[in-house]
């Protein structure tokens, strides 16, 4: 019986469209991509090997034509397409609507090669019944200006790295790649970690104080800051330069209190009355934010959710799939009839009528070139589930939550209020004149805020639903201080990215797309190039050797302007107005006064690896230079004028999770004062006689003795790790002495069994014949009494893992589970925990550092994966092996689209 066959990208997708469309219909997924250029030699037909652009899979001497493959383990799902596609009458090409869907539903019409059949191209935004099947009644032609635009950005991509990575590969380090957008990505994170090594601290003081406005106000005490000493404001952060130096545009203006001054005039303040000599009010206003677009999603997941970019899609990619929200990649803010009248409902019913408009909200996206875009990203359907409506858990319950109060939110009234600042000044007994200030903020309607507060990535930014209550004065009213304290503050460098800024940065440079942010971030990750310390985004070493390269001899590849400038060719080519071969040709072969992609690789001219690779620690003049090598970086003392080259460098290894900020000239002598492998002499140990050093290693630091010359080559010597509580700068030989001494034996148990304390690879414990026990601290190992580990041992012991631990530090509630996180210390080391989910810290996290938003993150990754699998029970029966299939031989031709875009053209 014949029957109406339906592809889209995934299997969830098609078992919830399926759902919907019933009898008569089969709905298969695609898997994603079932088709593009080869990724590795192996994939490359032996038909293109030997060609020039072979290595490409790019035809870059007749158009730029691709060439391409169907990758191995897609060819049986291929085969199953084709079966499907014998049996029916109509096919329905139902790809996402944007240009890798556009792209996939154009692979596929090549690669299946439908006759005799009507071919449809069907979209929707969200998946619902009633939007499927409108979607059945109301299908289009595929859009080859889309495809056009994703197969440019492709071969884009596949020219850039496969012609600048292996110049990394023979000038930094074997084994990197580089990105016309992902190597751009990790310049900003270079670029803003150059600025905090270049920054130098000011120092700036102030007054801070309590006020007495007297009886019969309320409030009563209220806080205040010193503005003005004799009508020079005084300095702020904002007034320094990153060299630590007041601003040009200060200079004369602004008065610079230093500690003295500053406890001098709070001093000569005390006994002050201060005239109110100003009252300024004026009404504070503050209108709904828009609905959320893939970028804002991301940015107030990481900042809410602590979700990283790559949780927040794949959780939205499943309320998408799974029919509670529209699509979740797209650029617009823009919201339908239908979705407005659900929002507005919805505020009448759970907030009132009092927090509707009059009339709709409506908003149009800001974002340059927004072209990929059906609506924001809202709850699905013409009538909105409540949160608690939906039978959502976890992330997926969080972030739905997150999307509907937004959605519902943007179509509430403006919150309203009174914004107050008031100036009252003041003789000091020694001369000068001051003025405080005080700023308030009081709400007199809430509006949206009921609903929804943005977060903000400033933690010492006011939320905009804070306020502060300022007593009612007029001018000539009288105050009076109840407390003054001079406060010290100093400059900050700017902040690191965070994936939710870095999101931001690009977005507002117009780099990338929104459905990229998360796939660059994740490639930065994961090549090495960005490592996160907290959720800071903080650059390798390496990354500075690439980038160093990169702007010095593909300096137009690698501008931000340029990034820019190819997404706009990208929305031309997709527009129609531009065309993809012209471009790409000015890409590669460049035009004019301009050099292509093609003549750099070629003429690259000398380039001085070991200069690439070489950093001054302090300046040339400190005689200390950072190298990054084969195995990682590490500092040398350059050699002097009389340096005969006779005599190696020193050199010492930088630990990998010590951020480039933080590698001073202080730090690097520390770390050539100590580097591995080299020994500090301790003394003699008094028992054995024999010298004990302590020396950096492989694992950290450790103590050992020295055995003579002519000991036994089976004799080895006592070592012992550090306590993490030691350093190699203040351990001693009383201390070595102790660890030494480990394992010690405490004593025997009412059997004669020795009962010992050691420390182990998953932390320190005791040792009762085949029963170990877990102690809470290294230092236990050296004072624990006999009586303390009976006592230990007369609890009984819980199966399995052990005892459990108890936590190390509390952090707060989960934000997608609820649940309270705590820091623990397992077998595999420190961990959070929310009760359900377990996840391991990272090289940079510590137990000190970690943030409730950095357990969250590491949470959130670890329930994107899934429930742990279960180890298979030993003993049960393998299944026998199906017999293999046979293998069939796919012929592997060029795909020729000019035919296929004019058929496409015809189908409908």
């Amino acid at each position: 019986m014949a029957h109406k066959l339906v592809i889209v990208e995934s299997p969830a997708k098609a078992r919830t469209i399926g759902g919907y469309l019933g009898d008569g219909y089969v709905v298969e997924s695609s898997i994603g991509h079932i088709r593009d250029l080869p990724n590795n030699a192996a994939d490359t037909p032996a038909k293109i090997k030997d060609k020039s652009w072979g290595r490409l899979a790019v035809d870059v001497e007749n158009g730029f034509e691709p060439y391409y493959v169907v990758p191995r383990d897609k060819k049986s799902h291929i085969t199953k397409l084709k079966g499907l596609l014998k049996g029916a009458d109509e096919l329905f090409l139902a790809t996402d609507e944007d240009r890798e869907g556009e792209a996939i539903a154009w692979h596929l019409l090549d690669e299946l090669k439908p006759k005799n059949i009507p071919v449809k191209r069907m979209v929707f935004h969200e998946i619902t019944k009633p939007a499927i099947l409108e979607a059945v009644e109301n299908p289009r032609e595929i859009a080859m200006d889309l495809v056009e635009a994703q197969e440019t950005r492709r071969i884009l991509d596949r020219l850039y790295g496969y012609e600048v990575s292996p110049v990394l590969w023979r000038k930094v380090m074997s084994g990197l790649s580089a990105g016309r957008v992902q190597s751009v990505a990790t310049r900003l994170v270079v670029d803003r970690e150059r600025e905090r090594m270049a920054f130098r601290t000011a120092s700036y003081w102030d007054l801070d104080g309590s006020f007495d406005a007297g009886t019969g106000h309320d409030p009563r005490i209220f806080p205040g800051k010193l503005h003005t000493v004799d009508g020079s404001r005084v300095a702020r952060g904002s007034d320094f330069n990153d060299d630590g130096q007041l601003k040009a545009s200060a200079e004369g203006k602004v008065v610079h209190l230093d500690r003295n001054r500053a406890e001098a005039l709070a001093a000569a303040l005390q006994d002050t009355t201060y005239d109110v000599r100003s009252v300024e009010s004026k009404p504070y206003k503050r209108s709904p934010y828009a609905p959320f677009r893939t970028t804002t999603l991301q940015q107030e997941a990481s900042r809410k959710l602590g979700m990283s970019a790559s949780v927040t899609m794949s959780v939205a990619q499943r309320l998408y799939e799974n029919g509670f929200i529209t699509y979740m990649r797209t650029d617009s803010t823009t919201l339908s009839g239908a979705a407005i009248g659900a929002a507005r409902d919805q505020v009448r019913e759970l907030y009132g009528s009092e927090y509707l408009p009059d009339t709709p909200r409506s908003y149009t996206s800001k974002v340059k070139n927004a072209q990929e875009a059906h609506e924001a990203i809202r709850p699905a359907g013409e009538q909105f589930r409540t949160p608690a409506q939906t039978g959502l858990k976890g992330e997926q319950f969080r972030l739905y939550e997150l999307i509907w109060m937004r959605t519902v939110a943007s179509q509430m009234k403006d919150a309203v209020g009174q914004s107050v600042s008031i100036r009252y000044g003041g003789a000091a007994t020694s001369g000068e004149d001051v003025v405080f200030s005080s700023s308030g903020r009081v709400i007199t309607f809430h509006g949206f805020l009921k609903a929804y507060v943005e977060g903000t990535d400033d933690k010492a930014a006011a939320r905009d639903d804070q306020e502060t209550r300022l007593p009612k004065l007029e001018e000539g009213n009288r105050v009076t201080s109840a407390s003054l304290q001079a406060q010290g503050h100093e400059t900050k460098p700017p902040s690191r990215f965070t994936e939710a800024t870095l999101i931001k940065e690009l977005e507002d440079r117009e780099i990338g797309r929104p459905s990229t942010y998360a796939s660059i971030i994740g490639t930065i990750l994961n090549r090495g190039y960005v490592y996160k310390k907290g959720t800071a985004l903080v650059p390798a070493w390496l990354a500075f050797s690439v980038t160093r390269l990169l702007v010095e001899h593909f300096p137009r590849q690698i501008s931000y302007e340029f990034t820019a400038e190819m997404e706009d060719v990208l929305d031309e080519i997709a527009a129609g107005r531009k065309d993809r071969q012209t471009e790409l040709g000015e890409f590669y072969y460049g035009t004019g006064d301009v050099e292509g992609l093609k003549t750099l690789v070629t003429e690259l001219g000398d380039i001085d690896a070991k200069e690439l690779a070489t950093f001054p620690i302090g300046g040339k003049e400190s005689g200390i230079q950072l190298r990054v090598g084969r195995y990682g970086p590490y500092i040398e003392q350059v050699p002097g004028p009389d340096d005969d080259g006779t005599e190696a460098p020193k050199r010492a290894n930088v630990p990998d999770d010590l951020p480039p900020d933080e590698l001073t000239l202080e730090k690097a002598r520390e770390l050539m004062a100590n580097p591995a492998g080299e020994e500090t002499v301790l003394g003699e140990h008094p028992e054995s006689g024999l010298t004990v050093v302590a020396k950096n290693g492989r694992y950290g630091p450790y103590v050992t003795e020295v055995l003579p010359e002519d000991a036994p080559k089976k004799e080895k010597p006592r070592t012992g790790s550090l306590f993490k509580s030691m350093s190699l700068d203040t351990v001693t030989l009383d201390d070595a002495v102790k660890l030494l001494s480990l394992p010690r034996v405490v004593g025997t148990d009412a059997d004669g069994v020795e009962i010992t304390a050691q420390n182990g690879r998953y932390g320190p414990y005791l040792k009762k014949g085949t029963d170990s026990r877990t102690i809470a601290s290294e230092e236990q190992l050296l004072s624990i009494t006999l009586d303390e580990a009976l006592a230990i041992y007369a609890q009984p012991k819980q199966r399995g893992r052990g005892a459990a631990t108890p936590p190390l530090k509390e952090l707060g509630p989960d934000p997608v589970s609820g649940q309270p996180v705590v820091v623990k210390s397992g077998r595999f080391g420190d961990y959070v925990t929310d009760g359900e989910y377990n996840a391991t810290l990272r090289k940079d996290d510590t137990v000190e550092e970690i943030t409730i938003e950095r357990a969250a993150e590491l949470l959130a990754e670890r329930r994107a994966k899934g429930p742990a699998k279960k180890a298979a029970k030993k003993g049960a029966k393998k299944a026998p092996a199906k017999k293999a299939a046979k293998k069939t031989t796919a012929k592997k031709t060029a795909a020729k689209k000019s035919a296929t875009k004019k058929s496409a053209a015809k189908k409908s």
